[in-house]
């Protein structure tokens, strides 16, 4: 059996589960998220704990088992605490500047690039060069955290760039004269 699939996700006080056929909807302090899972897999409420159950052992039945529970805790954890990711932004005159909800990141092209919040996602600055970005959804969160470190990869050669907190960089060497 899974394991990660059968384990219990608890569910905190002040979270409240709706589960109606293969849709579930999590409501909590931050939020409401909502999502369909497929309808194999059986979800249950049992003693303030959801629990997902799988209807055989074949091959997709256990992979869906241990994706369900993940994402149901994901969810779950999403509503209470909320997720965060982390960018740090190294370069000499790289920096961001808060615009209402959005950031513009100055990044050493011809102009600077004016990166929207989308709905659920909102971006802090701890200092110009570190970003936050905070949601519920985790999926989102990433999602967001990735597009914004695409706009300038971290550099192997000079290490300039935007790249996620504590991310390590493998530095080349490069041309030397003879």
């Amino acid at each position: 059996m899974s394991r990660i699939g059968k384990m219990p996700i608890p569910v905190p006080q002040g979270t409240e589960v709706r589960i109606e056929g293969n849709r579930v909807t999590v409501k909590g302090p931050k939020g409401e998220l909502a999502c369909e899972f497929h309808p194999d897999m059986l979800i249950e409420m049992e003693d303030e704990n959801l629990l997902v159950k799988r209807p055989s052992d074949t091959g997709p039945h256990r992979s869906l088992h241990g994706l369900t529970r993940s994402l149901l805790a994901n969810m779950v954890e999403g509503v209470t605490q909320g997720f965060e990711k982390n960018l740090e932004i190294q370069g000499v005159g790289y920096r961001a500047v808060a615009k209402g909800a959005d950031i513009e990141l100055t990044l050493g092209f011809s102009h600077p690039v004016l990166v929207k919040a989308p709905e659920g996602i909102e971006f802090e600055l701890v200092t110009p060069t570190k970003i936050r970005v905070k949601g519920i959804d985790k999926q989102k969160v990433g999602q967001m955290a990735a597009k914004i470190r695409a706009l300038r990869k971290p550099d192997p050669y000079k290490g300039k760039g935007v790249r996620y907190a504590g991310e390590y960089v493998r530095r080349k060497a490069g041309k030397t004269a003879v």
